[in-house]
């Protein structure tokens, strides 16, 4: 398992670790559902890894919520422009499942199949060869024409 990744998601970067929960644009994905998000750096035990294998991160939906109202007000001096307008973000709640978990199974993978290659298969018992003839030369004699 490894500490920590940067995932991106809806053009915004984020450092997570297994178990974290955040809020993060709106995400097409139902509530209760596991997506894999891009990962751009796992680190955490030793060396950074800046090219991770994709769905190194498995993250759940928790829920779709929405932001506190933001009010926005416009006003303009001496002229009597006043306006207010309020917004509230669309947002969802994901919880990280775990990190790194695929490289760990693929590893597992790789050790299961070098197993059978280490214990090669025994030959097949060599076919007995049909026993030949040995050769003959065929000797002419020349005769000296008497």
């Amino acid at each position: 398992m490894d500490g920590y990744a940067i995932i991106s998601l809806g053009g915004k970067q984020y450092r997570v670790q297994e178990g974290q929960r955040l809020l993060v644009d709106r995400l097409a994905t139902d509530e209760g559902k596991t997506f894999t998000p891009d990962v751009l750096l796992v680190g955490g035990n030793g060396e950074p890894d800046l090219s991770p294998k994709a769905g190194l991160v498995t993250a759940r939906v928790v829920g779709h919520v929405r932001g506190d109202k933001i009010r926005i007000g416009k006003y303009r001096p001496k002229s009597g422009y006043r306006r207010h307008t309020g917004f509230r973000a669309a947002l969802s709640q994901i919880e990280i499942e775990s990190i790194g978990a695929k490289k760990a199974a693929a590893r597992k993978e790789k050790a299961e199949e070098e197993k059978p290659k280490a214990a090669a298969k025994p030959k097949a018992a060599a076919k007995p060869k049909a026993a030949t003839k040995p050769k003959t030369t065929k000797t002419t004699e020349k005769s000296d024409g008497a």
